[in-house]
This record gives C-alpha cells, sequence and structure tokens, in this order.
C-alpha cells in the first residue's frame, strides 16, 4: 500500500487554485510512490474557502494558518501565500516537522531565506521551491542538451517576462504594489523565474547590474475611497556576468502592451543556440552549427514525443500540452521524494541562491554600480 502524504495548503487565489488542480491531476497521470492527500486548505476569507475547498477536493478548512501548522496530521505544508508570510509560515511549520513546499520567491530579502535553509537543515525534511519553468518539457530537454554539449560553451543567457496587466493606470492597487507585502513588484515575481532558469541552464551568478521603476507612482484603493502608493517595482531590468564566462540580460516588466505571459529565452553557445517562449511551450528553437550550411537554419522542435522530458505520462505526439502541466510534473517529483524521503530540486537552497541575485539586483539600482553575488 502507497503511504498516504497528507497535505496542508494555505492561499486560494491564483496558486492555491494552480498547485490543487496538479494534486488532483498528479495521481491519474503518474506512478507516484506516495499517494497525495488534499487534507486541508487555509485561507482567511471563510466564505470563499469554503467554496475553493468544495471546487477542488479539500476535506477540511481552516482559517487561521497557525492551527494548520501544529496539525499532527498534516504531512505536507504548501504555502501559497503573499510574499511577506513565507518566511515565518515556513518557519513554524518546519519546526513542526513538516515537509514544505513554498512559492517564489523565497522570502523577502537573503536573510530570511538563509534562515529558512538552516531550518530546514535542522528538521531534516523534503524541502521544495515552486520553480515549475524547469518541468516544462521543452526545458527540460534544453538543459539535456547543453549538458551533453550542443551548445558548446554557452557564452551569452538572453531572457525576457513580460506581462501587460498594469499597463492600465487606473488598475486598483493590490497587494503586489506594496513593497512591504511583496518585497518587490516586477522582480521578485517574474526576474525571479528566469534567474532560477539561467542557473538551471547555465550556471552560478558572479556579479549584476541593473535599474528598476515604478511608472504609476499611485493607484485607485478597491474601496474606491482615494489612491493609494506603489512602492514595488513595475520594472526592473539587469545585466549579469555568470561564473563560467557566460554573459546574461534580464527583463522584467508588467507594462508590455500585448505580452500576457511572455516568457522568453535565448540561449546562444559556440557551437549552436537554443530559443523558447512560454507562450508556445511545446516549442524549442534549435541550431547547430554543424549541419551542413545549405539547410542551417534554427529547428523548430514540437516536445510531444514520449521520448522527451514528462510527455510519456501524457498523449500521443503533437497532442499539445500546458502551463498548468508544469505543477504535475513538480509535484510528482515532491511526492516521490516525500515517500522515499529523499532529497528534491528545485529546494531552499535554490531559493536562496536565487534571493542572492533578486537582493544583488536591487542593490545594484540604488547603488548604481555592479554588486558580486556572495556565497
Amino acid at each position: 500500500m502507497k503511504k498516504p502524504i497528507n497535505i496542508g495548503i494555505i492561499g486560494t487565489q491564483f496558486m492555491g487554485k494552480a498547485h490543487s488542480n496538479a494534486y488532483l491531476r498528479l495521481p491519474h497521470f503518474f506512478d507516484l510512490a506516495g499517494t497525495p492527500v488534499m487534507h486541508t486548505a487555509c485561507g482567511r476569507n471563510e466564505a470563499q474557502l469554503g467554496a475553493f475547498s468544495e471546487k477542488y477536493g479539500w476535506q477540511h478548512q481552516l482559517a487561521d494558518w497557525k492551527t494548520l501548522v501544529q496539525n499532527d496530521e498534516i504531512d505536507l505544508l504548501d504555502i501559497c501565500t503573499p510574499n511577506n508570510l513565507h518566511h515565518p509560515i515556513a518557519l513554524e511549520a518546519l519546526k513542526n516537522g513538516k515537509h514544505v513546499l513554498c512559492e517564489k520567491p523565497m522570502a523577502m530579502n537573503v536573510r530570511e531565506a538563509t534562515e529558512m535553509v538552516e531550518a530546514a537543515e535542522t528538521a531534516g525534511v523534503v524541502h521544495m521551491m515552486i520553480f515549475n519553468y524547469r518541468f516544462v518539457p521543452a526545458l527540460a530537454l534544453a538543459k539535456k542538451l547543453i549538458d551533453s554539449g550542443k551548445l558548446g560553451t554557452v557564452h551569452h543567457f538572453n531572457a525576457v517576462y513580460y506581462q501587460d496587466w498594469l499597463v492600465d493606470p487606473t488598475f486598483p492597487i493590490v497587494w503586489r504594489h506594496d513593497a512591504k507585502t511583496t518585497g518587490s513588484g516586477a522582480h521578485g515575481d517574474m526576474n525571479a523565474h528566469i534567474v532560477d532558469l539561467a542557473r538551471f541552464l547555465v550556471g552560478e551568478f558572479e556579479a549584476v547590474t541593473g535599474v528598476q521603476e515604478v511608472f504609476v507612482k499611485e493607484r485607485p484603493l478597491k474601496s474606491g475611497s482615494g489612491m493609494g502608493k506603489v512602492t514595488a517595482d513595475d520594472a526592473t531590468l539587469f545585466l549579469a556576468r555568470f561564473r563560467n564566462g557566460a554573459l546574461g540580460s534580464f527583463n522584467a516588466t508588467r507594462f508590455a502592451n500585448g505580452c500576457k505571459n511572455y516568457l522568453r529565452l535565448e540561449i546562444f553557445g559556440s557551437k549552436g543556440s537554443l530559443c523558447f517562449n512560454l507562450e508556445r511551450l511545446n516549442e524549442l528553437q534549435y541550431f547547430n552549427l554543424d549541419d551542413a550550411k545549405e539547410t542551417q537554419g534554427f529547428t523548430t522542435i514540437l516536445v510531444t514525443e514520449k521520448d522527451h522530458p514528462f510527455i510519456d505520462a501524457w498523449w500521443p505526439p503533437g497532442h499539445i500540452i500546458g502551463w498548468e502541466h508544469s505543477f504535475v510534473h513538480q509535484f510528482a517529483t515532491l511526492i516521490n521524494g516525500i515517500a522515499a524521503d529523499t532529497k528534491v530540486v528545485p529546494n531552499f537552497y535554490d531559493g536562496l541562491r536565487c534571493q542572492h541575485v533578486l537582493d544583488a539586483v536591487t542593490d545594484s539600482a540604488q547603488k548604481k554600480r555592479w554588486i558580486s553575488i556572495k556565497d
């Protein structure tokens, strides 16, 4: 009999829905060493919590996360809250011996992230960060191609993450606009993803230099009673040097008209190149310098073959998958890791390394100079 793994989730909004959907799909498509049990959902809005729990199949509901982390029946604590709560919830969960899954960015700063890593190591539990784009099959294939030397020496990693949901200045202020709640805006929300992908695909950062901007300084309050000050960045751009000699450019903005969730990567090496666009996530563009000149050019690989990463769990070739499947792939890794009591990646260490880069970019924007990334 497979070991049941009782899950408690904190947060019932966008990510709470995405995670719940993944837990529901997971046992139907993957052969797991443990059985995920959707035990308890936790949220502050009790009326909304009931509807959320009924829709996604959570067995119990709680309005107080402190009660949830002390529940002896819970094995895995899933944190989908605003960023300022990641640190306190994780520490309490780890103190109570829970395995922990945490949304990105890991924390408000490096100090908090370091404390989370130390607490996880002391607890001796399985811990994981939500860097779900590592689990997009096309990007897992990109990792395989780079590691096998198909690109040769990597010289450039260029990444943009564009959205446009804040272009309208009348869009009301939300928690993501408040630095006290979110830590940073587009930077922590979007650059966190592409920083992790850079580490995953290319390697560790050496130094960064960046700029940040708030384009709309005030936004209407949701109550309609006035205006609120925006303290979190609308856009953050930065350059990077990697420890292996590669160069990087990064651009995250919520002011890119016409772009809904446009994450594009360009990786240029001495023998070849790769390009990827999240809005076409089943495709990977590959160029190989060894191809004959008369037919040389970028090839678009449709990453839906059973030999491609994760695809054998899904549909026949050509039957594309979507954004939500990246969570299913990541959660299969997590559940199997908990069942076997083995380390999984990306974990809190990866979250901390990402936080070092995020903090260094913010520091650079304030000091207007290059900042080295600490070990």
